[in-house]
């Protein structure tokens, strides 16, 4: 990168990115469409800014590293084995059936058989980088079709170490000018294995010591010279970096340091993999584009139009809602980054032309870009209309002056209103799910249908004069967009919330809300102090060592909504909480060493 300069690189880059990413994220777009049009301007086609790009996007691949490696620690061999009937299903069928779609067509067009097979491998592989990325800005990982594309996505990961150790045997040619395709192939099966042997028996050793020192920033350290060292191993026998952090997440993923890795390599993730996507702008050719545009567009379209028909058909027999099943292909069709790894690798080992790696390398490009513009075509024209056809229209809701609304009529919510109707307080219910609210009219309760995220149904319920809006809805994401439409539109009203865990309830912490209840937090501290009066404490010594339980415990929580993104902080709070507790319980110990002289020691013969 010394054509330019470092320097001159990182401010081209950094400034295209705070310019484009949050015009593109303000207008809807998406961040990943806002990278890649900032990396097409600053390219070569447009501004010039930056010319050598092959480097920058060699370089921009450890955002896809780190991503990988991410990927790969939230997967123990026991979470993949459990998932093994989606991930071999959903995934093998997307694989080998798009691949030997585009192996026929590439046939038909007269391309040698050893090029289609790596144009079918290769092309029927999906970006795992804008997936994920567009899942994560939409809150979707955890809805079918997330789960659904995940577990393709983590099949075709893993595929790529078979598709790699199958292209040399396709080559004509000498790999690098020395070994054969077996030599090469047995090459990459050995140092994968070295790569788990070390994994297993070395590195969890390694880690020890380097914790053991309580030096932060020598942990980090080691974190990125694990991911960057053996992703260097990989490169250096021609296999994709990115394949080789999986593999190094993977390993990690039992480590009890999985979480600490993890915290200490996000931060890292997102710029690296935001300059990936710059790279990817930069590297489309516009002038082959210009030489052979309707060549160029007919296989982008031919490419998309196979691949969303097959992730179609997968979405139906996975039973997918109606309202995903168009978005599952639209997000899942492009190619993805392994196809430039692998068309190159297939280059230098004589199994695909250097023309046709242009063309093809071109067309994932295109494709990956036009992703983040289908999937906003679809959320704002699409599916509005499927919304409107099928959804319930809310109920209208009468504004009776009630001073209380419940939003979420569950059983959760039910307990607070029984409270309230016993004291002669009438609160107005809403829920969002119909079989619900039929169940509760049979016991007498009024309650009404409709969405706590619309605005007309909040204003129509008389939240403008409520003074207390109670949000006991399961679902934590829609608890927070609620949280803050109300504080924004109904500042006056007091927000009570139904936390999913400690987790949610420091994220509500962040958002200034202070009257909140995690779900299980009251009943397990309850039934604590009836196996305290079991042991034999008075219930007055039980009830008061719970209330300073309780007490510290919001404490620490507040403390740990401070620094929540950092988790070697958040840890250590809970250390020095549990010490303080102690401390504190300990002042109070008198009854304590009664009942231990009151117990009879254990028998032990």
């Amino acid at each position: 990168m010394e054509e330019h300069g470092v320097v001159y690189i990182l401010v081209a880059y950094l400034s295209a990115a705070v310019i484009a990413v949050p015009i593109f994220a303000r207008l809807g777009l998406g961040s990943v469409l806002g990278y890649l049009c900032a990396g097409i301007i600053i390219g070569p086609w447009v501004l010039g800014l930056i010319t050598n790009v092959e480097e920058i996007l060699h370089f921009s691949e450890f955002g896809v590293v780190l991503l990988l490696f991410l990927i790969g620690l939230e997967l123990e061999p026991r979470k993949l084995w459990n998932m093994r009937k989606p991930i071999l299903g959903a995934g093998g069928a997307q694989v080998l059936v798009s691949a030997a779609i585009i192996f026929g067509v590439a046939m038909l067009f007269g391309a040698r058989w050893q090029t289609a097979v790596v144009a079918g491998l290769g092309l029927a592989l999906s970006s795992t980088a804008i997936v994920l990325q567009i899942l994560g800005e939409k809150s979707l990982l955890n809805t079918p079709a997330g789960k659904t594309g995940f577990s393709i996505l983590l099949f075709q990961d893993i595929a790529v170490i078979p598709i790699i150790a199958l292209i040399p045997l396709l080559g004509f040619e000498l790999i690098d000018g020395g070994g054969t395709a077996e030599v090469s192939t047995l090459t990459i099966v050995a140092v994968i294995a070295g790569i788990f042997l070390i994994g297993r028996f070395v590195l969890k050793h390694v880690l020890n010591f380097v914790a053991s020192v309580h030096l932060r920033e020598v942990f980090t350290a080691l974190s990125l010279l694990l991911v960057v060292g053996i992703a260097m191993i990989m490169d250096m026998i021609g296999v994709s970096m990115a394949l080789g952090a999986f593999v190094a997440g993977v390993l990690m993923a039992d480590s009890p340091y999985r979480h600490a890795l993890e915290s200490d390599i996000e931060p890292f993730k997102g710029l690296l993999l935001g300059l990936f996507f710059v790279s990817v702008g930069m590297s489309m050719d516009f002038g082959l584009l210009w030489e052979k545009p309707f060549q160029i567009i007919f296989l982008t379209a031919l490419l998309l139009l196979i691949k969303g028909c097959v992730l179609y058909v997968i979405g139906k027999v996975a039973k997918l809602p109606a309202n995903q099943t168009l978005f599952f292909p639209l997000l899942l069709a492009q190619g993805g980054e392994f196809a430039f790894v692998l068309f190159g690798f297939a280059s230098a080992a004589g199994a695909m032309e250097t023309a046709i790696v242009q063309l093809l390398t071109l067309v994932v490009a295109l494709s990956m870009a036009l992703t983040p513009l289908f999937v906003v075509l679809h959320t704002r024209f699409i599916e509005p209309r499927f919304v409107l056809q099928t959804e319930r229209e809310p109920d209208e809701i009468p504004d009776d002056g009630n001073s209380v609304i419940i939003v979420g009529f569950g059983r959760f919510g039910q307990v607070i209103a029984r409270l309230l109707l016993a004291n002669k307080i009438t609160p107005t219910l809403i829920d969002h799910n119909p079989d619900q609210i039929e169940r509760s009219s049979r016991f007498g309760y009024k309650s009404y249908y409709g969405d706590a995220l619309r605005l007309d149904v909040l204003h129509s319920a008389g939240a403008a004069n409520a003074k207390v809006i109670v949000l006991s809805i399961d679902d934590q994401e829609t608890v927070n967009q609620a949280v803050k439409l109300i504080k924004h539109e109904f500042p006056n009203a007091k927000i009570v919330v139904r936390a999913y865990d400690r987790g949610h309830a420091m994220e509500l912490i962040e958002e200034n809300i202070a009257e909140f209840a995690r779900e299980t937090f009251y009943s397990a501290l309850h039934l604590g102090k009836k196996v305290l009066v079991n042991l034999g404490f008075s219930p007055e010594a039980a009830e008061r060592r719970a209330e300073t339980l309780r007490t510290m415990d919001i404490d620490t929580m507040i403390k740990q909504a401070a620094v929540r993104h950092d988790l070697n902080e958040v840890v250590s709070i809970a250390h020095s909480a549990r010490e303080n507790l102690e401390e504190t319980l300990a002042a109070d110990n008198e009854e304590l060493k009664r009942i231990q002289k009151e117990t009879p020691a254990p028998n032990t013969s």
